[in-house]
């Protein structure tokens, strides 16, 4: 199959694995045309089946904002009509199932039907389209999409209940490659972070608010006041300054390193001991995911899709968000004894690997050949 897929180039959970559903379709035969206004950052390797457009939007004095869902839609009509682009899959509602649609009209007009598959992937739902001034919008999006998924069960119950939905939408989990994170390390200097005796604890995040970053680091000032440990945070946000202050007082800046963005995620979670994700709502929780494969446990809020993915007293312990002191308890627990540690840990990877971007992969290529299926029959 000819793919066109569009999505947001970010590091964000939605780009990453939008570019690794595409980087694997392509291992599996299928050419695939990314579009969309910048290479995406997990996109490092163009071949004979990977293709990446540029979605270039003109200045205009007379737009205050630039009106970047024309660009795009004009852009996947010229890419479909050159590329014989069968199927486009489009990441997030709005813009992108809005701006397909329109395409999808103009390409109806010379003949040319291009079905169009929507993927949920939280933010589109529970922020952007929950607002009066775009829910029409995104209501209209998903109606007139081909097909539609969600990448938890807890996600397509939010849109169902938010939206006046008429299409059926199917669950499609969001995945990791195991075999990327059986790495060969034989020593990920693990002694540059922290000592022997210190346990280390890992955040990975945008650093926004609903990412509860002041929760992380309660939490973990609760942990070293029971046993030495590191504090790793990794990623860019708004918090970051309020995060710094807050250790600050609390006198454990000594304590806490500070990452930002890194290239380095499998070789931070190598090294880790216990995963912190206690944010005020997740659509799925992918970081989770990756810190499990990792053999790393997993202490997080009960919300979103994050209980699919994280089993309690399993992979680690779910708690009522905001609930610092039940998840410092928990954190102590699952550290406080090294065999108990090791048996989390162990939990962890085996049910990452139920995750596996060859287990998820076949799914959506099963939902694209039957959209085309329902086409040609229409």
């Amino acid at each position: 199959m000819k793919i066109g897929i569009v999505c947001y180039p970010t590091f964000g959970g939605s780009g990453v694995v939008a570019t690794e559903l595409g980087l694997e379709l392509s291992k599996r035969g299928h050419e695939i045309h990314f579009i969309t206004y910048n290479q995406p950052v997990r996109l490092e390797l163009l071949s004979n089946n990977v293709h990446y457009h540029e979605v270039n939007v003109p200045e205009y004095p007379l737009f205050h904002y630039q009106p970047y869902e024309l660009a795009l839609s004009s852009k996947l009509v010229d890419m479909v009509k050159l590329h014989q682009i069968e199927v486009l899959h489009v990441h997030y509602a709005i813009p992108h199932a809005y701006a397909a649609y329109m395409a999808q009209k103009m390409l109806r007009d010379e003949n040319i039907y291009v079905p169009i598959v929507t993927t949920l992937h939280g933010t589109d739902i529970t922020l952007v389209g929950s607002h009066p001034f775009y829910k029409p919008a995104v209501t209209f999006s998903i109606n007139k999409s081909d097909a539609v998924t969600a990448v938890s069960k807890s996600l397509k119950e939010d849109t169902l209940r938010l939206f006046d939905i008429k299409k059926e939408i199917d669950v499609v989990t969001n995945f990791i490659d195991v075999k990327k994170y059986n790495h060969g390390f034989t020593d990920c200097q693990r002694d540059m972070m922290a000592t022997e005796d210190e346990k280390i604890i890992t955040h990975i995040s945008n650093l926004r608010p609903v990412k509860r970053i002041a929760d992380v680091i309660k939490i973990f000032n609760n942990i070293q006041k029971e046993m030495p440990a590191k504090l790793m945070l990794v990623g860019e946000g708004p918090d970051k300054e309020k995060a710094e202050l807050l250790c600050e007082k609390l006198n454990i800046s000594d304590k806490v390193i500070f990452f930002g963005k890194s290239n380095e995620i499998d070789k931070i979670l190598c090294f880790s001991d216990l995963f912190l994700l206690p944010s005020e709502t997740e659509s799925f929780g992918l970081a989770a995911l990756e810190a499990m494969v990792s053999s790393v446990p997993v202490i997080s809020s009960n919300t979103g899709g994050i209980p699919e993915v994280n089993k309690q007293g399993v992979t680690g312990y779910l708690s009522n968000v905001g609930d610092v002191e039940e998840m410092s308890k928990n954190a102590i627990y699952v550290l406080s004894d090294s065999e108990r540690l090791n048996t989390f840990k162990a939990n962890a990877k085996k049910e990452a690997e139920r995750f596996d971007i060859h287990h998820i992969v076949p799914q959506y290529e099963a939902i694209y050949q039957r959209t085309l299926n329902r086409c040609l029959i229409s």
